[in-house]
């Protein structure tokens, strides 16, 4: 009984907001008259341009997992500072459970280099230079928590000026 779901590129389009599934997991029941069936899909969505939602999901058949997980990621969109709206802002370091997550900010023309999860996070989020490593377990599950603790933990100079209580040129200007 061959079970091939490498649906890992399929993605689409709708009211400008990128869905991307990571990935699925085919879970079995054992009852009496046998085994049941069922799938859970984990998806990332997001506009391109600073906005991201992830989203885990349950259902007896992959489509319906896939629409639950898509569903339940839109209302869950965040916002993300994105420098120059192509990369982060610093290097940051996160960690969930085994999962952790190196990304460092990189200069024009460097692209994704980052592996699975994390590059359709990247995708999605509108981050077209980054540099990213991920240590410890290839669950893509622990992955992406990681992989989102580690964006939300990036500062901004808007938020850094607040914090000192000064102008965000004079913040940018001293960044090396």
């Amino acid at each position: 009984m061959g079970w091939n779901f490498n649906m890992e590129n399929k993605d689409k389009k709708s009211d400008n907001i990128l869905e991307k599934l990571v990935h699925i997991n085919r879970i079995t029941k054992v009852v009496k008259g046998g085994r049941r069936f069922g799938f859970s899909a984990l998806v990332v969505v997001g506009n391109q341009s600073g906005r991201i939602g992830i989203a885990h999901a349950k259902a007896k058949q992959v489509p319906d997992a896939i629409k639950k997980a898509n569903e339940m990621a839109r209302r869950k969109l965040i916002h993300i500072p994105l420098r120059e709206g192509r990369t982060i802002h610093h290097d940051v370091k996160a960690k969930d459970g085994s999962g952790k997550i190196v990304l460092r900010a990189a200069s024009k023309g460097t692209g994704i280099i980052a592996g699975g999860p994390v590059r359709a996070v990247c995708e999605v989020l509108g981050v077209k230079d980054i540099v990213a490593k991920s240590m410890g377990t290839s669950n893509a599950h622990n992955v992406i928590r990681a992989t989102m603790k580690a964006l939300l933990k990036q500062s901004s100079p808007k938020q850094i000026s607040t914090i000192r209580n000064k102008k965000i040129s004079e913040i940018i200007e001293k960044r090396g």
